[in-house]
């Protein structure tokens, strides 16, 4: 069993355990139900004939909240580890994950494959050049099953650099009309470094909000995130104790937004991941000024998302000719091609709160050279 400490440092959570159950039950719902205005959403739809994959650290199917509940369990496509089902290491992660999108979504299909696991640890494991990632592998593998929504509630030190079959797999399965959706990750003020999946152009970014609506403290600043949910003291399924305990970070925050996308499919199975996504914006609950790196389009409304799934824009992603004046390409600027631009330093300031100018400046050094040290984005 993973010790409480190691599974708070790795959820973002808090070790307060909600008690154990013992009979088949759905995960307790928090202050996300309102927030989510889940009520007024699953008076229409609760995710009927949706298939949502989750991609995570493996399940405990016998926990009262997934029991019955996951229809398939792929591969381990993270058997290097040699773990098992019942491990430390194994599921407690995966299994709070998929108790959070069924609170959203409980007649979605879910299955769910492990690509990586619950150690309390930065480093990427080391990989064979031109082998491909657990990942890459477990994203095919959902495709493959029916997946409509992918969710991927990793990022952080294992995640922050390009990979190349990551890439080619997502965009198979954008292709397929498949929904993806990863964690923005819970390193909180810091530059624009990689950090991916979410940093991918078609996997929807989800960073956290608390219960004010605001980012949360632990979110971290992008200017690529989509947009944000709950992931403050959410009430999820805990592998250790067969209950129920309340976490936090922008993992929950993803498992829920999931669960929404889930809502509005199944209202709408015709929508491409482009118009999901358009509508998840577009009802969103936007923050003063717009679209912004703390929250991107603000935190998202269930409700009102599917309510919109009835009439989508339509939205044109077929290749298009390039129409413009041929040129060459100027010489090589040495910028990396898979970073995200310098993020704005108002931003940043913005989440220091009451940081000086100076202070920022040295933070920001000191973060650049500690960068391979931060946190996992769980």
């Amino acid at each position: 069993m993973i010790t409480a400490v190691a599974l708070s440092a790795l959820l973002g959570a808090t070790v307060s355990s909600a008690g154990s159950a013992t009979a088949a039950e759905s995960t307790p719902r928090s202050w996300e139900s309102a927030a989510l205005d889940l009520p007024a959403a699953h008076k229409v739809t609760r995710g009927k004939g949706v298939t949502v994959a989750v991609l995570d650290s493996g399940i405990e199917q016998n926990h009262p909240a997934l029991r019955g509940k996951v229809d398939k369990i792929g591969p381990d496509f993270y058997d290097q580890d040699g773990l098992k089902p019942g491990d430390k290491g194994y599921g407690s992660h995966g299994t709070a994950m998929v108790s959070d999108v069924l609170k959203v979504a409980p007649e979605a299909r879910i299955i769910t494959a492990r690509v990586l696991d619950d150690r309390e640890h930065d480093e990427k494991p080391e990989q064979q050049e031109d082998v491909r990632s657990p990942l890459s592998q477990g994203v095919d593998w959902a495709v493959k099953n029916g997946a409509d929504v992918i969710s991927m509630s990793l990022s952080g030190g294992r995640f922050n650099e390009f990979d190349e079959f990551d890439v080619a797999a997502m965009a198979r399965a954008t292709q397929k009309g498949v929904v993806l959706l990863a964690g923005s990750g819970n390193s909180a003020e810091e530059f624009n470094d990689g950090n991916f999946p979410a940093g991918y152009a078609n996997v929807i970014s989800v960073a956290a909000t608390d219960q004010n609506g605001e980012r949360a403290e632990f979110s971290t600043v992008r200017t690529h995130n989509t947009i944000a949910a709950p992931g403050v003291a959410i009430i999820s399924a805990d592998k250790n104790t067969n209950g129920f305990r309340p976490i936090q970070g922008t993992s929950p925050a993803t498992a829920l937004a999931s669960g929404v996308a889930a809502l509005v499919m199944a209202k709408n199975p015709d929508l491409t991941p482009a118009q999901l996504r358009e509508i998840l914006i577009r009802t969103a609950d936007h923050p003063k000024g717009g679209h912004n790196p703390l929250v991107g389009a603000g935190q998202i409304n269930a409700a009102a998302a599917v309510r919109a799934a009835s009439s989508p824009k339509n939205i044109d992603t077929s290749a298009q000719a390039y129409k413009g004046k041929l040129t060459t390409f100027g010489k090589p600027s040495g910028t990396s091609k898979f970073s995200h631009p310098p993020i704005n330093q108002g931003y940043l300031t913005i989440g220091l709160g009451t940081a000086g100018a100076g202070v920022l400046l040295i933070a920001g050094g000191v973060l650049l050279a500690l960068r391979k040290r931060r946190q996992p984005g769980f």
